[in-house]
């Protein structure tokens, strides 16, 4: 086998499609051949590892990709998992197409709505943008998953309000937009940091609360919600990110200089007090306030 072969083949995941094989000047008889060798195993119609199969998932997703054509994506899981949403490659590799290919061995969904601006590159992949990958996959994701699936790739400017509401716009008869429809409904300027936060704000909503502002900055210091009608801050105390002795100082110290620069006092709630049984108190508090 040439060198030539496996030089496009290291950039390709190691693999390489019939028609590749024969613009590099082998024959169909020796591409026959090789088969029979095992030099090229068939991974899909067309396409072929050289070697051995590719147990790495970033280099089995090339051969996907060469599968599906060129008018292909990852997609589905394959995309949480590029975006770094999930964790673990699905079994089965899964792909959006706006052609007519459908290779068997992969789940391939085709697309009439597919457009250049619903992908990206990662680790060199074509793979559907977050968009359009939340929209593909909101109905997979536990209503807690998504939100924070959201807000994430928001903090990482990865994802805007915007490109939901466009890929939403083009897709309105898809089955996720009443699943999406509410995070752009109650969307804040800023994403939420943490599981913490996202159980806060529908706390509020389903009490009839005020709904404050979240991630912004009092005094130059970052809070987590301010509510400015009632001059009200709250910190919402998770365990995971306020358990070291440096972070409870710290965070003393910010409350302290809040209320001496501003007059604005905080309140800080633990991970177990954010539920409804905490609301007498919240609303009697910011009553008070208003």
């Amino acid at each position: 086998m040439s060198m030539n072969v496996h030089g496009f083949a290291a950039k390709q995941g190691g693999h390489v499609t019939w028609a590749q094989l024969l613009e590099a000047g082998i024959t169909a008889r020796t591409i026959t051949r090789w088969v029979a060798s095992g030099k090229l195993i068939r991974v899909y119609r067309g396409v072929y590892a050289v070697g051995h199969l590719q147990s790495n998932p970033i280099d089995a997703a090339h051969g996907a990709l060469l599968a599906g054509g060129e008018r292909c994506a990852l997609a589905g899981g394959c995309g949480l998992v590029l975006w770094d949403v999930w964790r673990y490659w699905p079994k089965k590799l899964e792909i959006v197409t706006a052609g007519d290919r459908r290779p068997s061995g992969l789940i391939v969904h085709q697309s009439t709505t597919l457009l250049q601006r619903d992908i990206r590159s990662v680790q060199n992949l074509r793979v559907t943008s977050p968009a359009r990958t939340l929209l593909d996959t909101a109905r997979r994701l536990r209503p807690e998953q998504l939100t924070r699936a959201i807000n994430d790739l928001r903090l990482r400017d990865l994802l805007t309000i915007d490109d939901l509401i466009d890929v939403i716009a083009r897709n309105p008869s898809h089955r996720a937009v009443t699943v999406l429809q509410p995070h752009l409904e109650f969307a804040q300027p800023e994403a939420t940091r943490s599981g913490l936060e996202d159980k806060f704000l529908p706390l509020l909503r389903r009490h009839g609360l005020p709904t404050p502002q979240i991630n912004v900055h009092v005094a130059g210091l970052r809070v987590d919600a301010y509510f400015p009608d009632h001059r009200l801050i709250v910190e919402l105390d998770g365990w995971r990110t306020h358990r070291t002795k440096e972070r409870f100082i710290e965070d003393r110290r910010q409350d302290f200089a809040i209320l001496a620069a501003t007059d604005i006092p905080t309140v800080r709630l633990p991970y177990e007090d954010v539920s409804d049984a905490v609301v007498p108190q919240l609303r009697g508090l910011l009553a008070s306030r208003a």
